[in-house]
């Protein structure tokens, strides 16, 4: 039998579990944006993901909507898949729309099940839990890839589900089984320990990047070759040869974000090892920087705002920050980002047309390397290693 399920979110994690729903149960996304909405009811994606694409062509039981009652008033599960940006001044997640959306749901339809899906400080789900008791309410954690968000459902590496109630594990069921992978583990923890692995995985990540980024900082300026001691390093099984291509830094919708909310939670708990992570960040973009200005370059062409390829978001990538930082030095930004609808960003031209850009360009910075900038004419200058995300 079908379940009738809303989506509270039409983005990446939002979207992406409302289409693994829809192959087998009844979906209704509630979005605020009614661009977003005619595109989800056109069977156009609004996203960049392959899969999302494709799935969407094919058609699946999937209807977007702007109106609340529409999506929450006859549901079963409703999903929060809502936006929790870092405030820089409280130090903390602004989860004013997961708020808005949990309190909504309490009016309209207090019998659902509410499963937020959104990044939350650790504490968050049980205070929502006391604010709102007539709710079956928890949290449950997604670990998803940029323009890979809905292959990670369908695939996932594992269900982590913050309660262990009737309703908690029919939703665990219901995701594993519109999952095309098979034995997957599935853990029930509490609802603060489901939050802190969400912060912690991504906090690793984090780390990981950094780690391989300060090799390459150290390689670099004592004129070594980062690939050698990077292999030699990844060799060892314990370590692996994965995630360990240096970058411009770490950036994206969760890894900035979420080490400092970490960080945030560690209040009165000691730590060094967290919060050196995000200064090893922006020692890195620093040192980035840096290396652009001493080519002496005129007019800098940067290629692609976006952090990897087959992506189509670029927000807090550290390309940003050193965008910031060369035009503050009076140095000329032209920018190639054809995903960017837009005639200037951050103060500089951006530009759709590679031959124009890369005529004006007199150095092309590239995060990521790929066949388009690598037969350019022009100097590149660029620390990817592997030409691999």
């Amino acid at each position: 039998m079908k379940i009738k399920i809303a989506v509270v979110g039409g983005g990446y994690v939002g979207l992406s579990l409302a289409i693994l729903f829809a192959r087998k149960h009844k979906v209704t996304i509630l979005e605020i944006d009614k661009k977003r909405v005619c595109q989800i009811n056109e069977a156009r994606s609004p996203i960049q993901d392959k899969d999302i694409e494709k799935f969407l062509s094919q058609g699946v039981d999937i209807h977007a909507t702007v109106n609340p009652e529409e999506a929450l008033r006859s549901a079963e599960f409703v999903i929060v898949a809502t936006p929790t940006n870092f405030d820089d001044q409280t130090k903390k997640f602004d989860t004013s729309q997961v708020d808005t959306t949990i309190e909504r749901i309490s009016k309209i339809n207090p019998k659902a099940t509410v499963v937020i899906k959104s990044t939350i400080p650790v504490g968050y789900t049980r205070s929502m839990r006391k604010k709102y008791p007539e709710l079956t309410l928890f949290f449950s954690p997604e670990f998803l890839r940029e323009g890979l968000a809905l292959h990670d459902n369908l695939y996932p590496s594992r269900i982590i589900i913050g309660d262990n109630s009737a309703q908690a594990k029919k939703f665990a069921k219901l995701l594993v089984s519109c999952a095309m992978a098979n034995n997957i583990d599935v853990l029930f923890i509490e609802s603060d320990e489901a939050e802190s692995v969400k912060l912690f995985a991504n906090t690793f990540l984090a780390m990981r990047i950094a780690f391989f980024n300060e090799l390459d900082t150290y390689a670099a300026m004592k004129d070594m070759d980062s690939h050698n001691i990077i292999t030699g390093v990844c060799l060892d099984p314990r370590i692996g040869n994965y995630y360990n291509n240096p970058s411009f830094g770490y950036g994206g919708y969760c890894l900035p974000k979420d080490t400092k909310q970490l960080l945030a939670n560690f209040d009165g708990v000691p730590q060094k090892l967290i919060g050196a992570i995000i200064s090893s960040n922006n020692a890195r973009k620093t040192y980035i920087l840096d290396s652009i200005k001493s080519q002496k370059p005129t007019t800098v062409g940067v290629y692609r705002l976006t952090m990897k390829a087959n992506s189509d978001n670029f927000r807090s990538s550290a390309i940003q920050d050193i965008i910031v930082g060369l035009l503050k030095d009076g140095i000329r930004v032209v920018i190639y980002e054809p995903a960017l609808a837009r005639d200037t960003f951050l103060g500089a031209k951006v530009m759709t047309v590679f031959e124009e850009f890369e005529t004006v360009s007199d150095l092309i910075v590239a995060n990521r390397i790929d066949d388009l900038v690598a037969s350019s004419s022009k100097p590149v200058f660029s620390r990817d290693i592997y030409a691999r995300d």
